[in-house]
């Protein structure tokens, strides 16, 4: 009955010091925990007779209480509570207890974190009092999570120098979180929402915005804890310290619930993780982490599990090793490859004499359990070479399989760690990891991928020196993005390209000038069978196919086997055929969309792949020019492109895109593409990391500034455009004047690079 937990005995700030996670620097380490209890107990016969004995001794109570968290080492302060619940109402017999759990230390910017939970006799009756089985809990209750005086500095305020300048904000967060568990998870501690992710999606979030009013502040707080972090109730309390002189702040408090944002719920929850890291074009905020829930939703139907695999190799040929381990996790594992990262070329570690490592990582669907997992990977080494008994710890290897996360799961078995124990000390494993994973969540550590890569890159124990560039395997070669911009040379075997059309329509004039523009110093050769100049005819695939694949082969058959060849088609058997004859590049001018087997064709032939940004066709593209804005919408339209690629099992570091200067672009629209190019190539951009190829040689609008109808007359324009190019974060630039290209590439990149 409720009436026998009127009378209340409290202890207050007991201090105790324990491991619980993480301190406010994410060490593990003893730190303070202050607990406060609230034993409800009907006392009123122990103050008529005035005997302890009818009552509930605190002195007992507190004994028990501090060796109980002095003793313990708990994962989550959520765990410790309950651990404290169950010794009072299990050990010191206390009908009904309210624990608050406090510690000061647990984030850097606020007083302190912590939980309240209230548990009776009633949720402990099923157990025994030895038994480690969690209780049933009252549903009628919400146990709640706190965090204390969060201090962030955001602009808020109407007045003009409120509007100037930042001011401290401080925060009180509560959470109430329903901690029901089912059977299956007898023996763990319920996992709540986790306060430092909220904290941080939070901070972040309202730190990069600005505000008018307190209202708008905490209601964005609120939604951003429901909508974004899935908690399914939340207070804010805003207090603003400097907004009253005669006052010590002035602010306000508002719940906010799921029922309440229903419709924002509908709207955004349970995102679509897209290959591209999750970021959308939308509400999707960049620093929103990704978690295990939502992947889990987007799984390809028949598989309930994810996991994210590190990949390496430095024996044999290493791109074949990867390429190979990545088939035999879908033949032998039975798993589906969802996403690859970039490739890496990196120094080895802890044994450093031996060759450099290629290093990837991967992102799979699976229904095998952890256990079953490693010994499949284990499995695929053995058939590419490698065998565990007999390889040297961390040296050279044919290939290496890793499991870095498993879902959200922390464990530890004698041949198993998950997460992998070491992947905060290597970039090799973070830099492709965030490639795939940037904001997921690290389960135990708490930080996103791309927080623990950022806090590796500044510990004292880093090396500078060490190796570790993206790289594209290409034909005999390998390009290393970032070192240089890449040449690619024109070979237009057509009768009506706009700038020389008819000038290399033999074979014989085509590999001669294939000849010339390697001479000139050309990275790599586009050979293209059809014109795509705006309102160019179409010509049947036999006439494009007799155009392109003899000029293929007569330049393979010339000796000329280092120069990769690019095929500039849109046509996915055009793609194909050239391939097999000895092309090594596909570069389509539609990003995919005009032909519904390209992107098949690109996973099938495992080649590298431009995908370029264009709307409608050659007779239809110049009258599909509005754009909202035009690198917004590019980025929009393109990344769809690039994800349908990944989906159909592109491989990321095969991928290249491109703005498609010139395609359903006017005059002042291509200029504006190479003013913002690095909107869509820096850091945090849409295509962060993606190599990104720029064509705007000898083009109209190139024409239109100086005045020039003379497309061959156009080189001093070329070479600003490409220079521009270079400045926004272009890696390959597509030309028709190799020689002169070259030396504008060697000077822009001395200034940009």
């Amino acid at each position: 009955m409720e009436e026998e937990f009127y009378d209340k005995i409290i202890i207050k700030n007991l201090l105790v010091r324990n491991v619980t996670g993480v301190d406010s620097w994410e060490r593990v380490k003893r730190q303070p925990v202050l607990i406060n209890l609230i034993l409800h107990k009907n006392i009123s016969e122990a103050g008529e007779k005035d005997k302890l004995s009818y009552s509930i001794n605190y002195g007992i109570v507190s004994k028990a209480v501090s060796k109980f968290a002095e003793d313990s080492i708990s994962d989550s302060i959520e765990a410790l509570a309950e651990g404290i619940a169950k010794i009072c109402v299990n050990e010191c017999h206390v009908p009904r207890v309210a624990v608050r759990v406090e510690k000061p230390r647990a984030l850097l910017h606020a007083a302190s974190a912590g939980v309240e939970i209230i548990r009776t006799r009633e949720d402990y009756s099923q157990n025994d009092s030895n038994s480690n089985t969690l209780p049933i809990y009252n549903n009628n209750r919400q146990d709640v999570i706190f965090v204390k005086d969060l201090r962030l500095s955001a602009i808020i305020g109407v007045n003009p120098w409120e509007r100037e300048e930042k001011q401290t904000v401080i925060l009180n967060i509560t959470i109430y979180s329903d901690f029901n568990i089912s059977s299956s998870q007898e023996g763990n501690v319920p996992k709540p929402h986790n306060y430092r992710t909220i904290v941080r999606t939070i901070s972040k979030y309202v730190e990069e915005s600005t505000y008018q009013t307190v209202e708008a502040f905490a209601t964005t707080a609120a939604k951003i804890a429901i909508t974004q972090c899935q908690v399914n109730k939340v207070t804010i309390r805003v207090e603003k310290p400097s907004a009253l002189v005669f006052a010590e702040s002035a602010g306000i408090e508002i719940t906010r619930s799921q029922s309440y944002l229903a419709d924002e719920i509908r709207h955004i929850s349970q995102p679509h993780l897209n290959p591209l890291n999750g970021k959308g074009f939308g509400n999707t905020r960049s620093t929103i982490p990704e978690r295990a829930e939502a992947i889990k939703t987007a799984l390809p139907k028949g598989y309930n599990h994810f996991a994210f695999i590190g990949l390496g190799s430095n024996m044999g040929d290493c791109i074949k090793n990867i390429n190979e381990a990545l088939q035999q996790l879908e033949t032998i594992c039975k798993c589906k490859v969802l996403d690859t990262s970039f490739l890496y070329e990196t120094s080895p570690m802890y044994v450093t004499d031996q060759p450099n490592f290629l290093n990837a990582a991967c992102k799979i669907a699976t229904n095998l359990k952890p256990d079953e997992l490693i010994k499949e990977l284990w499995t695929v080494e053995l058939n590419l070479g490698r065998s565990r008994e007999n390889t040297v710890r961390n040296g050279p290897r044919t290939i290496d399989l890793d499991i870095l996360f498993y879902d959200d799961i922390d464990c530890s078995t004698n041949t198993l760690v998950i997460p992998h124990p070491s992947m905060c000390e290597r970039e090799f494993v973070l830099r492709p990891l965030c490639d795939i994973a940037k904001r997921f969540e690290h389960p135990k550590l708490y930080k996103t991928c791309e927080q623990l890569l950022s806090q590796h890159l500044k510990s004292l124990n880093y090396d500078k020196n060490n190796i570790v560039r993206k790289v594209l395997p290409i034909q005999n070669s390998k390009w290393i993005w970032t070192s240089k911009t890449y040449i690619m040379g024109v070979i237009n075997v057509t009768p009506d390209s706009f700038s020389d059309g008819g000038q290399f329509y033999s074979v014989e004039s085509a590999v001669s000038h294939a000849e010339k523009l390697i001479a000139e110093g050309a990275d790599i050769l586009d050979i293209g069978g059809m014109s795509t100049k705006p309102n160019a005819d179409e010509i049947p695939v036999e006439e494009e196919l007799a155009r392109v694949i003899p000029v293929i082969q007569a330049i393979r058959s010339k000796g000329m086997t280092d120069i990769p060849i690019s095929i500039d088609t849109y046509r996915a058997a055009v793609a194909e055929k050239a391939i097999a004859a000895g092309a090594n590049l596909i570069n389509d001018v539609s990003g995919g969309h005009l032909d519904p087997d390209m992107y098949r064709i690109m996973a099938k032939t495992n080649v590298p792949i431009c995908l370029q940004h264009m709307r409608g066709n050659s007779k239809t593209m110049l009258k599909l020019t509005q754009y909202e804005d035009i690198i917004t919408d590019i980025c929009s339209e393109l990344f769809e492109r690039v994800e349908r690629a990944i989906e159909a099992g592109v491989k990321r570091w095969n991928i290249i895109i491109d703005p498609g200067i010139g395609f359903a672009k006017d005059y002042q629209q291509n200029f504006q593409i190479l003013k913002r190019l690095h909107e869509l190539t820096g850091e945090n951009s849409p295509f962060e990391g993606f190599p990104c190829l720029v064509g705007p040689s000898r083009k109209g609008f190139i024409g239109e500034a100086t005045k020039q109808p003379d497309a061959k007359k156009r080189g001093w324009g070329s070479a600003a455009a490409c220079s521009a190019s270079i400045a926004g974060g272009a890696d390959v630039l597509r030309v028709h004047d190799v020689k002169e290209m070259v030396d504008v590439a060697k000077v822009s990149d001395r200034i940009w690079r």
